[in-house]
């Protein structure tokens, strides 16, 4: 008789974005066989996503980093530490040798020793830390401040929702969501704003369908058609460059028509008359404006109507990366605030605001201090450090000398990619701990393989602050990204500081440090209350909706901190008459993720439903196109020429305008992009560059 196989079922979380939805690993042998929502799951509701569902072939991928990586390069440069550790190191391929974890941590601490003691604390720098657990973010931060006496740490929250903690925390003291995800169940009116839900963020968009679908009471603003908004009362449609220009119309129509809330203005917020007479008098904050837009003309009657169901009924607002990413996003989100403000749609069930998070623990990452200008629980840290962009020009100016890169593909990700390739040819050294060789891996001078979140015991905080304590779905041999950090820590001379033994002894070390939002949340009780979570602030109870009675400000008062929009862009191009005109130049774009891939797809390509699903980056145009533009276009901006990709044509998108998808790197979709930026916080402008369109036909199709 065969023996009987081992069948195992774990609860656990999805590893992918930053709904955080609850879900079951079959395993069988060690090996996940099969991955189901758990039905009794407050995120996922007995549902996920094609990647919650699909993506977990990664974890036993073959092409998994097993062993750590020292480059060939490097080796050339230091002929000493290869001379010295030679019986270690074992050959890969041309490019790199293999070793064991001492040895690589080794070589890692003897060169930031060199680069410390020649160039200063400074000349050190980390990135990353949004992919892994909220343990091994502090540890992240922590090893960055206090064993390498650098301020220089960032996160990805910097090319995603950096705008929306500055933008919050100005007008109501605290970036993050307010409410419940089931709170979509309470509320009246929805208005999502720059975020494709179904696609970005489905099991929170399957809540805001079903409402819609029974209430219709749903108001999408995009520059595009989204598939949510085929289910929206109002499918508003925007020009490219004016989220923050709609969100002062609907101000001003509140104000304008009195529909405000008085008592709660008066008794909760300050500044309001300042805010109030300002926008009263701006030209562009009228939405009669909107009625000299060419193309465009609809919203001067739709952006009242909008604005007046938000006021007058329960109502939440989400927005995503399209609010963001663009110059004025940080002022967008203070515009977002003002209209919660205004009409008392926050602190109570089923009205505030939803910032819909990207990574599965950027809120995490932020909470444990993984940003230049926040240690953790968002206190001042004792020096600020420099802004991921600001670390690039350093970089290429020689002032910053090593890197520590932690689960963040800036080589694919983030903006600027033909200058990201000059600066990391300038760093000394450069290590990465990852899953596999991504773009930014291949660049390394050492690559440490580490566990996934499938393989580990961990705390990730969602998009509604929600603690979930992951466990592992499967044993592993690999190091977690913190006992990677410890043990270079100690061999750096900080082992005292860093004298951790097990993830648990690292979170008990958060909820010191960072007390306001963590303190009561022990591992025994995340373990029992793993199947709701709980959310932060958690003391003696969590904390579901936040800012109940006070605003989480020095005085307890939410702010109005007006900021007018500036006439450009697009809008300014259709009022001077350039914009509709029969040219391959000036076409504007936007990008975004597609339902079947997560961000460089480094995990999502290892699962065959996947990766067959969207199998390139694909560019959409408006049917009019079609005849110019053909099969396959290159689009080139000031900045860089992305390859040549297949377009399809839909009437979703504007004419004039693109979208494209940027999941695989051979794109070069980011290349595109440049150094303009929120103007508070350095987010990329992603979701608007002028391009020109070369049509190149078929023959470039493998290029």
């Amino acid at each position: 008789m065969p023996e009987t196989t081992e069948r195992m079922e774990i609860d656990s979380v999805c590893t992918y974005c930053g709904v955080g939805c609850d879900i079951v690993g079959v395993v069988e042998d060690n090996r996940i066989v099969k991955i189901y929502a758990d039905k009794e799951g407050v995120v996922s509701q007995g549902k996920l996503c094609i990647k919650g569902k699909y993506g977990y072939d990664f974890v036993a991928s073959k092409d998994r980093i097993r062993t750590p990586r020292v480059s060939r390069r490097f080796l050339e440069r230091h002929p000493e530490l290869a001379e010295r550790y030679a019986a270690k190191l074992k050959p890969l391929n041309e490019a790199w040798v293999q070793t064991d974890l001492e040895t690589a941590t080794d070589l890692a601490a003897a060169k930031l020793t060199e680069v410390r003691s020649t160039y200063g604390s400074h000349a050190f720098a980390a990135i990353g830390g949004a992919r892994t657990s909220c343990e091994s973010a502090y540890a992240f931060q922590k090893f960055c401040r206090e064993t390498m006496g650098s301020p220089h740490v960032d996160n990805c929250a910097r090319v995603c929702h950096s705008p929306s903690l500055k933008g919050m925390r100005a007008t109501i003291g605290e970036g993050a969501a307010t409410n419940p995800y089931n709170d979509i169940y309470e509320a009246e009116f929805m208005i999502v704003i720059g975020s494709n839900t179904l696609e970005a963020h489905p099991i929170i968009a399957n809540r805001i369908v079903d409402m819609a679908r029974t209430q219709n009471n749903l108001a999408v603003i995009d520059v595009r058609r989204t598939k949510l908004a085929k289910q929206a009362k109002y499918d508003c449609i925007i020009p490219f460059e004016a989220n923050l220009l709609i969100l002062n119309m609907m101000a001003y129509v509140i104000l304008d028509e009195e529909l405000y809330d008085k008592e709660f203005v008066a008794n909760r917020t300050k500044n309001f008359e300042e805010y109030r007479d300002s926008i009263l008098k701006d030209p562009y904050a009228d939405p009669a404006f909107f009625q000299q837009i060419e193309g465009y003309e609809y919203l001067a009657k739709m952006i009242p109507n909008i604005a007046r169901e938000y006021a007058v009924k329960r109502s939440m607002i989400f927005w995503g990366l399209g609010i963001t990413e663009h110059l004025d996003g940080s002022y967008a989100v203070m515009a977002i605030t003002h209209l919660a403000l205004l009409t008392g749609n926050i602190g109570k069930p089923g009205a505030g605001l939803m910032p819909l998070r990207g990574q599965n623990n950027v809120q995490g990452a932020c909470d444990m201090g993984c940003l230049p200008y926040y240690a953790p629980d968002y206190q001042p840290p004792k020096e600020v450090g420099l802004m991921t962009p600001q670390l690039i020009d350093a970089m290429n100016d020689g002032k910053i000398k090593a890197l520590l890169n932690m689960g963040e593909d800036i080589a694919h990700i983030h903006p600027n990619l033909n200058k990201i390739d000059r600066a990391l040819e300038q760093l000394d050294f450069l290590m990465v701990q990852e899953l596999f060789m991504t773009e930014i891996a291949q660049r390394a001078d050492i690559v440490i393989g580490v566990k996934s979140a499938y393989e580990k015991t961990g705390v990730y905080v969602n998009a509604m602050r929600r603690l979930h304590l992951s466990q592992p779905l499967v044993q592993s041999d690999l190091p977690d990204d913190w006992e990677v950090l410890t043990l270079l820590a100690r061999k750096l001379g900080d082992g005292e500081n860093f004298a951790f033994s097990s993830s648990e002894e690292v979170w008990d070390e958060v909820r010191r440090v960072a007390p306001e939002r963590f303190s009561g949340a022990a591992y025994y009780r995340l373990q029992r209350h793993r199947k709701r979570g709980m959310q932060w602030p958690i003391y003696h109870e969590d904390t579901p909706i936040l800012h109940l009675l006070d605003f989480r400000t020095e005085d307890g008062l939410g702010r109005f901190v007006y900021h007018p929009w500036q006439k450009r862009g697009m809008v300014e191009d259709i009022l001077e008459g350039r914009f509709y005109r029969q040219s391959l130049e000036g076409y504007y774009l936007t990008t975004g993720r597609t339902l079947a891939h997560y961000n460089n797809a480094a995990q999502t390509l290892r699962s065959d439903k996947l990766r067959t699903r969207h199998e390139e980056d694909l560019l959409w145009a408006h049917p009019d196109e079609e005849e110019r533009f053909g099969e396959r276009v290159v689009l080139r901006s000031s900045y860089g020429e992305s390859e040549a990709l297949a377009v399809r044509y839909s009437d979703a998108i504007r004419p004039r305008t693109l979208y494209a998808t940027f999941h695989h790197a051979r794109s070069r979709i980011n290349a595109l992009f440049g150094d303009e930026s929120d103007e508070l916080i350095l987010t990329a402008r992603f979701k608007s560059v002028q391009v020109e369109v070369i049509p190149v036909g078929e023959a470039w199709a493998g290029s």
